[in-house]
């Protein structure tokens, strides 16, 4: 069973719009992706922060926002930031989409008490 706690802390995360479209962004790439300070595409590691910040924000540099809700969903224990020279990978933690996955199915298929809400 997941721990109540650490569902409650990935929901509020994912509460805020920014974040959620973060993490969907992320979630749809298939490996993790490159963070680049300056900017610079790597096509080895996929699309930079700088990319990522323009899909979800339209801004088309790293701001000090974007990196705030970075490292929230990070605490939240969503994603996983590593860096790597000048470039920091990020990408999302597998075993949280499953917890989130199987909270959720398992909500789902309580049954509901004779006689509540009907």
């Amino acid at each position: 069973m997941t721990d109540p706690t650490e569902i409650a802390t990935m929901c509020k995360a994912l509460g805020d719009p920014t974040r959620l479209q973060i993490f969907l962004f992320l979630r749809d790439q298939c490996c993790p992706v490159a963070v680049s300070e300056s900017g610079e595409v790597s096509p080895v590691l996929g699309p930079t922060v700088g990319e990522v910040c323009c899909r979800v924000t339209g801004v088309d540099r790293i701001t000090s926002t974007l990196s705030h809700h970075l490292k929230e969903l990070r605490l939240a224990g969503l994603i996983t930031i590593e860096r790597r020279g000048k470039n920091m990978i990020c990408g999302v933690r597998r075993d949280a989409l499953e917890s989130l996955q199987g909270f959720f199915t398992l909500s789902a298929s309580v049954p509901v008490p004779e006689g509540c809400c009907e």
